[in-house]
């Protein structure tokens, strides 16, 4: 399968690259397309893999797929970090293995493969990279709020009610948040996402699984 090369070059230019390159185009249009496919595609896949499954549970089980760290696990089997097109402001600090870029590339990515392909090449494409992150999410249960999960885990141990501390970077348009999970004082757990809620959902998911082993 061959992108065509200006689309598969678009796919992966960063707005830093853009930016001081006078370039017009970026790949922000490419992602918010492929944000979108990948959504649909997920859900479809989880629909039909697991017709046992109410919307309480696939909701989070989708989640636990498609937030940015998870997108941007893929995203590093694919070696995609070598070659974002990025400024040197962003090469310097590490960018290439930056969660958010990686994730955001990926989702390029797919836009780029859907407009090129069509869905039904783009669905076979994303099914299988997402194999064996679903595979992963359902043996650590993620198919469980993940917040509750731990608010429950807390309440039987006497440790109270779990609190998480977030903070934000990035401009409006395109934001990051970043949360931590903090029981009884103590940091447990920490998450990233594109939305204070994926943030926190995923810190919480952290800490239940590391406060879940020992105890």
């Amino acid at each position: 399968m061959d992108l065509k090369p200006q689309l598969l070059e678009l796919a992966l230019t960063h707005r830093s690259f853009a930016y001081e390159s006078g370039q017009q185009e970026t790949n922000e249009r490419l992602e918010f397309l492929g944000d979108s496919v990948l959504g649909l595609i997920v859900t479809e896949e989880l629909y039909r893999r697991y017709p046992d499954l109410d919307e309480s549970r696939l909701s989070p089980l989708r989640s636990g797929i498609v937030n940015m760290r998870a997108l941007a696990d893929i995203a590093r089997t694919l070696g995609l970090g070598e070659f974002i097109r990025l400024g040197k402001g962003e090469e310097v600090t590490g960018g290439r293995d930056k969660n958010s870029l990686l994730a955001d590339a990926l989702e390029a990515l797919i836009g780029a493969i859907y407009l090129e392909f069509g869905y039904l090449k783009t669905h076979e494409v994303v099914s299988a990279l997402i194999t064996s992150t679903l595979h992963d999410a359902m043996s650590r249960g993620a198919g469980l709020d993940g917040k509750t999960a731990l608010q429950e885990l807390c309440a039987s141990t006497g440790q109270g009610v779990p609190e998480y501390v977030v903070t934000e970077a990035g401009p409006d348009h395109d934001k990051s948040f970043s949360a931590v999970a903090v029981v009884a004082g103590i940091e447990v757990g920490y998450g990233e996402g594109k939305s204070k809620r994926e943030a926190e959902q995923l810190a919480a998911r952290t800490a239940f699984e590391k406060l879940n082993a020992s105890a």
